[in-house]
């Protein structure tokens, strides 16, 4: 429970990284995303203020990298330019991993009054990364805080000893951790792998085996990583095949584990080299567990953000780092810089093929999806895996292409166990591909499939309540669905839109309008739903309004194919003139009316 209060502590704390005051209380948390208004002029100089100004939007925009060169060059054009500029500056600069230019702006920012303790952290970092080990003890006997004595510094500090061949020192370092018992785990991980670079077999053992043997204590995926490497180097791979097949993680990504069994299953002791070949490594290690720490709580995302890229700058190769870095880069809408970071892990990483589909999912996001299906297609090759089937004829199903989405995930189904209740969404999306390809009775039997083992999950309610409702068929069925489905999700504008169609149709205009009003404010740029929106207001009396509903119904995009622009023009021209007739059970149909969750 400490270590998720001590995360909260340093977000919560993040001046004593970020202000340039000791009284960090008092003062707002800088945001990388959003500059502050800084005080240069005109005056300063045209080419100064331009590559400011060229800055501010590019910082705006979230390209932090153009926005560190062009802050680099108003400051070049004007070296006396504002101090808060050059606080702000190295910030964006170590989110970048740019930390050797970094630690210059730091440390001209330290000059100039800026008593921010994070400043010592780059630098430490940047001396590290050099093997200037002296540098490093020096400049950490100034800083004088709790976050840093209790945390931050033993991890950091005990792998500048390690650089420096000095192992005893490095472990004391870290007693401070032994200390907590939320710390337990990463104590003797941290306390493991130095054993481990100092070539002291038994030790390292003794202090890996405190957490493959104590079920109470989380193992990281690169703990496991890193256990397993030393259990075959030291011959006994049988260890460490024990050991991957019974770890789990639910939030690990899929192909991941997979590839690491695999791969362990056909190491041999003589050809595999060990991790911890060089102090920067550890020191990443230390770096992505302060980031990980961080990036439990939402106000520590900035933090975790530098963190993390100081980590890959320490270990260029750390792919779980570059993940990391990716997921905070997509928390920030950062989708093409996620997939730049993506584009840097290698095919033979264990991480490959999981993020080749996180990668594919940005493109999806940005609504690329001609790049998304490419590169599904090109892994559909290499890996026939239920998720590359499944993500590839939804993003063929995105573009209409619904025969060759069919196909998909009709492969995707014969890598399913029948039995596997949590794969409903596959039938739900193949019986919408279904749907839109015509073949309606293929999708209504996978509805009926995907609502059995969802066990009435209130998309594939609305769905196939929804399309009985346009077909005039299953009337009391289809809004006894809807009505479930709304009083599962009734802040789901298309949920909303269903409840207000079906109400249309039954000839409770009055109700139909309040729904469909309320779908249009949740879903302003729906033009179904304005379609919808429309009928309603016209058999409800309010024919100026339906016409304007129609009409915005026109000028915006439909992304479904459902509204037939046609019928629409005709609407415009001549109105409606026979209402919806359906044949339903009247008592039906009330009761579930007043079963609609009013709130």
């Amino acid at each position: 429970m400490f270590k998720f209060v001590f995360a909260s502590v340093l977000a919560a704390s993040v001046l004593v990284f970020v202000s340039c005051s000791n009284d960090w209380i008092d003062t707002p948390q800088p945001q990388l995303e959003k500059p502050a208004s800084l005080a240069i002029s005109n005056s300063s100089g045209s080419k100064a203020y331009g590559a400011y100004i060229a800055g501010r939007v590019a910082h705006l925009r979230k390209d932090f990298n153009t926005a560190s060169d062009y802050y680099i060059k108003s400051l070049e054009k004007d070296p006396t330019g504002n101090k808060e500029l050059v606080s702000r500056l190295y910030l964006l600069l170590v989110s970048e991993g740019r930390i050797e230019e970094a630690a210059k702006y730091a440390q001209i920012a330290q000059k100039n009054g800026d008593k921010n303790n994070f400043i010592d952290v780059i630098v430490n970092v940047e001396n590290i990364k050099k093997r200037r080990y002296k540098d490093v003890y020096d400049n950490t006997h100034k800083l004088k805080n709790p976050i840093y004595d209790e945390f931050i510094n033993p991890l950091i500090v005990a792998w500048a000893y390690a650089g420096d061949n000095k192992k005893t020192e490095a472990l004391k370092m870290l007693d401070t951790l032994n200390k907590e018992p939320s710390f337990k785990a990463l104590y003797h991980f941290q306390a493991g792998m130095i054993n481990d670079y100092f070539n002291d077999t038994p030790a390292a053992q003794k202090h890996y085996e405190v957490i493959v043997n104590d079920e109470q204590l989380d193992m990281s995926f690169r703990a496991l990583q890193i256990i397993c490497n030393f259990y075959i180097r030291t011959d006994q791979k049988d260890k460490a095949i024990a050991l991957v097949s019974r770890y789990s993680d639910e939030k690990l990504l899929g192909d991941m584990l997979d590839k690491l069994t695999q791969n362990v299953k056909n190491a041999h002791v003589n050809n595999t080299k060990p991790i911890l070949t060089d102090p920067n490594i550890g020191l990443a290690e230390s770096l992505f567990s302060i980031a990980a720490t961080l990036h439990q709580g939402d106000a520590g995302i900035d933090l975790a953000h530098m963190f993390i890229s100081m980590s890959i700058y320490a270990n260029p190769n750390y792919d779980l780092a570059k993940l990391m870095l990716a997921d905070i880069l997509e928390s920030r809408d950062m989708y093409t810089a996620a997939n730049e970071v993506y584009d840097s892990i290698p095919k033979e990483s264990e991480t490959y093929y999981s993020v080749q589909l996180k990668k594919a999912n940005n493109y999806i996001t940005m609504e690329d999806y001609e790049a998304a299906e490419i590169l599904l297609k090109s892994m559909a090759y290499d890996v026939e895996t239920y998720q590359v089937y499944l993500d590839l004829a939804d993003v063929l199903r995105m573009q209409k292409k619904n025969e060759e989405a069919i196909k998909y995930y009709k492969q995707a189904l014969k890598k399913l166990d029948p039995k596997d209740e949590t794969q409903w969404p596959l039938y739900y999306a193949l019986g919408i591909a279904y749907e839109q390809d015509g073949q309606w009775n293929k999708a209504e039997k996978s509805f009926k499939k995907a609502l059995v083992l969802s066990q009435n999950h209130y998309l594939v309610l609305n769905y196939l309540g929804y399309t009985w409702i346009k077909q005039n068929k299953n009337i009391d069925q289809a809004f006894m669905m809807i009505v479930s489905a709304y009083n599962q999700s009734p802040n789901d504008g298309n949920v909303m839109d269903s409840l207000g169609l079906a109400l249309y149709k039954l000839g409770y205009y009055g109700m139909a309008i309040n729904y469909l009003e309320k779908a249009a404010q949740t879903e302003p740029s729906n033009a179904i739903i304005s379609d919808h929106l429309g009928d309603a207001y016209w058999f409800g009396k309010r024919k100026n309004e339906a016409r304007f509903q129609w009409k915005h119904a026109l000028t915006m995009k439909d992304s479904t194919g459902e509204l037939d622009i046609s019928l629409v023009k005709d609407k415009l021209a001549n109105g409606l003139s026979k209402a919806p007739e359906l044949s339903y059970n009247k008592e039906i149909i009330e009761e579930q009316i007043k079963l609609i969750n009013k709130d």
